[in-house]
């Protein structure tokens, strides 16, 4: 009996949590990330590298060929010497028939490349870090996109929560007036003013509805998350970020990614200035073989070294280094604007934070008083000494009060995230 009303309260705890779910904005980024297509590419280009590498690894095994051919010459060598002029009657050199024909098998194995399949694995490598850092920055970007929506969602619950309240405020002064214009305390002019705002403020609240839903529907498109009305969006504390710099930005890694790439670039045009030195061997059998005087079918063989020096690439060697020299200059150039428009950005995010912080200071004090007008109208309606016109002005312009300390708690959330964003001090 015990376990069972244990198992019951442990049910009913959990359809509780279900019915209450809550996501936070860290969750959010998390979620984008995994659920952002551009995700898929970074296994890919993985792969991509791992292929491309072990391809050329296969540059260290023994190279086989395989070739065959038949031939017809209109004209063989022989030798000139006539035997029958020299006395030898009846002898005659052999020489090749016109027809020729043969197989062969070609083997060619790698000693030393100076250096060149170890250069283009590096190429590789560095190529492949370049398209994963541009992935990284791609998707590092949809963060600012999570944080205009997360909190476009915070701001639109709170406008509907001060809205349902101003309803409320609303229709208990609807129904005050209605007793006054019942005892002839007021009018039905001051009755009218009332419902007009009770009507503006369910058009508001089919507006803030609207934009909530349509931000809903964004997020979780991003996220991937099932996100509905009932959802539950965590509001961060706002606490001011530490100062940091933007080295830690994805950014940052592509510019070395670069940087390394061209370096790369540099070691393989060097190895490219070294001698290739090789053997190899030829196995065949063909009409002729090796001997010249033979014109049958005959096996034969070829081993040896070689030795190969393009000379020519140093031609082109110093405009090349000087190539590279230049496109590292330009990453470092880009390096330095990157740095210098975040350096911007984190000064304008830091003086908006500070902005928000020093309104917010006078924003209660601000309602305060405007509540106070707003229960002094009240009482004055009562004693028939303002209209109802004058009371809903009281009454909007503490609505207003409070729909601007809303706007600016968000706003400073938003402005401390995205200071966040610039520093990549999530």
């Amino acid at each position: 009996m015990k376990r069972l009303c244990t198992t019951a309260i442990a049910v009913a705890l959990s359809a509780l949590c279900f019915g209450q779910t809550s996501i936070t904005i860290e969750e959010c980024y998390r979620k984008a990330r995994e659920n952002y297509p551009l995700i898929r590419k970074l296994g890919l280009v993985e792969k991509t590298k791992e292929y491309n590498i072990d391809n050329l690894n296969k540059g260290y095994l023994p190279q086989l060929m395989f070739s065959s051919k038949a031939t017809y010459q209109s004209d063989v060598t022989k030798i000139p010497i006539d035997l029958e002029a020299m006395g030898f009657k009846g002898v005659e050199i052999p020489h090749l028939s016109q027809d020729q024909y043969g197989i062969s098998l070609d083997l060619n194995q790698t000693i030393w490349d100076g250096g060149a399949i170890k250069s283009s694995k590096e190429a590789v490598k560095s190529s492949s870090e370049v398209e994963r850092s541009n992935i990284e920055v791609s998707l590092y970007a949809v963060n600012e996109r999570i944080n205009q929506i997360y909190f476009g969602i915070l701001l639109a619950d709170a406008q509907i929560e001060q809205n349902r309240v101003l309803k409320k405020i609303l229709a208990d002064s609807y129904a005050q007036v209605e007793s006054y214009v019942k005892n002839g305390i007021a009018n039905q002019s001051d009755l009218d003013a009332i419902r007009v705002d009770i009507i503006k403020s369910e058009q508001n609240e089919i507006d803030f509805l609207t934009a909530r839903n349509t931000y809903i529907a964004i997020l979780a498109k991003l996220t991937g998350m099932e996100i509905d009305e009932e959802t539950k969006l965590v509001k961060p504390l706002p606490e001011r970020p530490t100062q940091s710099d933007a080295f830690g930005r994805p950014e940052m890694s592509l510019f070395d990614a670069q940087v390394m790439k061209y370096r790369s670039d540099y070691n393989r045009i060097n190895s490219g200035l070294y001698p290739r030195l090789s053997v190899f061997a030829t196995g065949g059998y063909g009409k002729p073989g090796l001997d010249m005087f033979e014109n049958k079918f005959a096996p034969y063989y070829i081993a040896g070294i070689k030795l190969n020096w393009n000379i020519g690439n140093f031609y082109s060697l110093k405009s090349q280094r000087k190539l590279i020299r230049n496109n590292i200059d330009m990453v470092e150039n880009q390096r330095e604007l990157f740095l210098f428009n975040t350096d911007i950005d984190k000064t304008q995010k830091e003086l908006a934070i500070d902005k928000y912080m020093d309104q917010i200071k006078y924003d209660d004090e601000i309602i305060r008083l405007k509540t106070s007008i707003r229960k002094a109208s009240e009482a004055k309606i009562a004693n028939g000494t303002i209209s109802g016109t004058d009371l809903m002005r009281d009454i909007n312009s503490e609505h207003a009060a409070i729909q601007t300390k809303i706007l600016h708690e968000i706003q400073l959330l938003l402005a401390i995230y995205d200071f966040k964003y610039v520093m990549n001090d999530f």
